[in-house]
């Protein structure tokens, strides 16, 4: 360890110690500013034989005790170098280099556990549910889900799991080392947004580590450290896998990437079905999607799909309205028919538009238009059982076509005033 990070640790020592607690919230805020301090403090771990390190695992456990938040987040970085040093110390079998870090992991475990008034906790988490969106899915993500009536008695209720009440500890054993480790992982994801990238990294190094180590993968991975197999449970697996999750969305791409390999490998040895369920559904979730914030300067943050807001909502959208106003609009359709047709006793009347040679346009509304061979031709649009006008050949005698068109303006004379009047078929007669 050099000489200028030892002065920055010592410094740090010396100053909380003749702080008020008046000043220790603004003491909790300055500690961002102190840039040295934190790879300082790593040197002071990662050396267990450092005569700094008992100081400074009594330091840190003083700042989870003092209840300041802030003070709390800048021990709880230092915790996955802090239960790897504790876990490669019991696989060297040399406990006595370890007994400030069981002391102050203890500390942290003993403190969490129990409330201000001293009585064990009892921590609760809501299962999130299919039907209800969340940071984890979409139910647009599942299709149609069918409204069975088990679904529908199951939507509004929401399934609770507890943890607790966890028993106080005074020393580490085979039996609830792995118990204290994994309650301890816990609260230490629960302030992952708050963790800075070195602890994100060693937390990556912790569970890559605890995975490979004496198995055949270490030697791929030419880790160089202990080579004795440690023994792990699936629940602290899981612990591990979460807060991976979060390193792989947040600028950890190749460690967290390793990680989880690592874990998954191990799990598959060990047969874990938790962790082997957890870790495959994150890997396969992140295999076709582009992480955010490659870079560690980028805003943190995990994917979602956004909820539709009622502009993404389709118009025509199917609902109990539109099939209201779909029925009103059909029974108009067919009274309006109806009405029609009994008012002019079921004749539809022919739009007939007759086109002259000068293209003009004729006293009844229509034009005139010329034709190659200079003939005029009245054209007829029966509508069902229309009346046809004949065509006279003769049609273009401008006299002809004078009298055509008075006959076509009687017809529809005779159809309005006879509405009520058996229908015509065939040829007009006259």
């Amino acid at each position: 360890m050099l000489a200028m990070d030892q002065g920055v640790v010592e410094e740090w020592l010396s100053e909380f110690k003749t702080l008020p607690d008046s000043a220790v919230s603004n003491y909790a805020a300055s500690l961002k500013d102190k840039g040295a301090l934190v790879p300082a403090l790593y040197k002071v771990i990662r050396e267990n034989y450092s005569d700094l390190l008992e100081p400074v695992c009594h330091q840190l456990f003083e700042f989870y005790r003092s209840g300041e938040p802030r003070l709390q987040r800048f021990t709880l970085q230092f915790l996955p170098e802090l239960l790897w040093s504790l876990l490669s110390v019991s696989a060297a079998r040399d406990p006595h280099t370890s007994g400030c870090i069981e002391a102050l992991l203890l500390g942290i475990y003993n403190l969490e556990i129990a409330d201000k008034d001293g009585q064990s906790k009892i921590l609760s988490f809501t299962v999130p549910s299919l039907s209800k969106p969340s940071v984890y899915h979409e139910p647009s993500t599942f299709g149609s889900m069918a409204l069975t009536e088990g679904a529908l008695a199951n939507h509004g209720l929401s399934r609770v799991v507890y943890s607790g009440p966890h028993l106080q500890r005074e020393t580490f054993t085979a039996q609830n080392r792995f118990e204290v480790l994994t309650f301890l992982l816990l609260c230490y994801n629960a302030a992952l947004s708050y963790m800075t990238s070195s602890s994100l990294q060693s937390l990556c190094q912790l569970s890559s580590r605890v995975c490979i180590c004496g198995y055949p993968r270490q030697q791929l991975r030419r880790y160089k450290g202990i080579s004795t197999r440690l023994t792990v449970t699936s629940e602290f697996l899981v612990q591990l896998i979460t807060g991976i999750h979060y390193a792989l969305c947040n600028g950890e791409v190749e460690l967290g990437s390793k990680a989880l390999d690592d874990v998954l490998y191990r799990s598959q040895l060990e047969l874990f079905p938790e962790a082997l369920l957890v870790g495959n559904a994150i890997k396969s979730s992140l295999h076709g999607a582009a992480l955010k914030s490659n870079t560690k300067e980028g805003a943190r943050s995990i994917q979602v799909e956004i909820t539709p807001t009622s502009s993404r909502i389709s118009r025509n959208a199917v609902t109990s309205l539109s099939i209201r106003g779909h029925r009103w609009k059909r029974h108009e359709s067919q009274e309006v028919s109806v009405d029609s047709e009994a008012a002019l006793g079921g004749v539809a009347i022919p739009e007939i538009s007759v086109t002259g040679v000068s293209g003009e346009r004729m006293p009844n509304g229509d034009s005139l238009r010329p034709r190659p061979d200079g003939r005029a031709q009245a054209d007829a649009e029966p509508l069902g059982a229309a009346s046809e006008v004949s065509q006279d050949p003769r049609g273009h005698d401008p006299g002809t076509r004078g009298q055509e068109v008075r006959r076509q303006k009687s017809v529809r004379r005779m159809v309005e005033n006879e509405g009520s009047g058996p229908a015509s078929s065939g040829r007009s007669q006259y």
